[in-house]
């Protein structure tokens, strides 16, 4: 079941558009990585699934439902400007959001006791917010996003001010909350982060949504007919190229905990992979050998870079 459906979504703003005819469901229990470079429309999609802002066209359901005050209540939204209120104390600053999403006392303070003690937090709450360094205060603004015990989760540049080890906290939270049900957006630049947790991801450049799908099966669809080998000794580069299988080899740099001799191998069309591997074999010892898969970074450098945003998302929606 999907617990987000857009459909056209459209907005504008004087002469420029944020958004431009996004669509795109997430279903339940989902972890999905919301990328785009800076401008591309990220925010303004986020703040109209909260209700904040109103598009001119398409629509948007929470959980079956139109977006309104009513489904704002299943969401937890941390945006990337941080609300917090400085003078205010800590235990006082959850509660205040929780009550606001509809929580009740007594389970919002167990929620908030339990989130405090996972985030080093406990003894603090009756300190003033500007009193917290700022990675505490991130702290802060996730508990009160999560206190009221969302179904659907949005962190907007959530490990932003957080050193490894509080990072390494957020990343077991999320993947806590996501093994209790909950479904989850993480717009965030931390490629190797949205690459460890996120199962699917929705990229949008210049307001228009560029692919959406299975991370695994993006990659595999970007993928290109590049190898990585390595051997415990060199091997002939001339007799391996004589072998008609590879349309180019060269020596590349092997990863330094990893010994041998490293080479970048680009196989011809139509050529498996166990025929470069017997070819290769035949010279000597095979250590390791691998398709040369892109990483998400690389994805989204394809994707936003000049030209990039021009080849049309619906060839790469996949698993909608």
């Amino acid at each position: 079941m999907n617990i987000l459906e857009i459909e056209g979504l459209t907005k504008h703003f004087a002469n420029s558009t944020a958004l431009n005819n996004v669509s795109f469901n997430i279903k339940e229990g989902e972890i999905c990585g919301l990328l785009g470079p800076n401008g591309a429309g990220k925010t303004t999609l986020l703040r109209i699934i909260n209700g904040l802002l109103v598009s001119d066209a398409g629509k948007i359901t929470v959980n079956g439902a139109p977006v309104s005050l009513d489904t704002g209540k299943h969401i937890g939204y941390m945006p990337e400007e941080r609300g917090l209120y400085e003078k205010i104390s800590v235990e006082d600053q959850i509660m205040y959001f929780g009550q606001l999403k509809g929580g009740e006392k007594k389970r919002l303070r167990e929620v908030m006791t339990e989130y405090m003690d996972i985030f080093n937090l406990s003894g603090q709450g009756k300190r003033k917010i500007k009193e917290l360094s700022k990675g505490n205060q991130q702290k802060v603004q996730i508990i009160s996003t999560l206190v009221h015990e969302p179904k659907l989760v949005i962190l907007d540049e959530p490990f932003s001010g957080f050193d490894p080890i509080n990072g390494l906290l957020l990343r077991d939270l999320i993947a806590r909350l996501n093994e209790k049900g909950a479904t989850i957006i993480l717009s965030s630049h931390n490629m190797p982060a949205i690459e460890e947790m996120c199962s699917t991801i929705a990229l949008i450049n210049h307001g228009n949504l560029l692919v959406k799908g299975e991370i695994a099966e993006i990659k595999e669809q970007h993928k290109t007919t590049e190898l990585i080998l390595t051997t415990r000794n060199p091997i002939s580069l001339p007799l391996l190229t004589d072998s008609g299988l590879i349309s180019d080899i060269k020596p590349c740099q092997t990863l330094k905990w990893r010994k041998g001799n490293a080479y970048a191998i680009t196989k011809k069309d139509g050529i498996r992979n166990n025929d470069i591997l017997e070819a290769v074999a035949l010279q000597g010892e095979v250590i390791h050998f691998e398709e040369k898969i892109p990483t998400l970074n690389e994805i989204f450098i394809n994707y936003t870079s000049d030209g990039g945003d021009n080849r049309e998302s619906t060839e790469s929606a996949i698993n909608e």
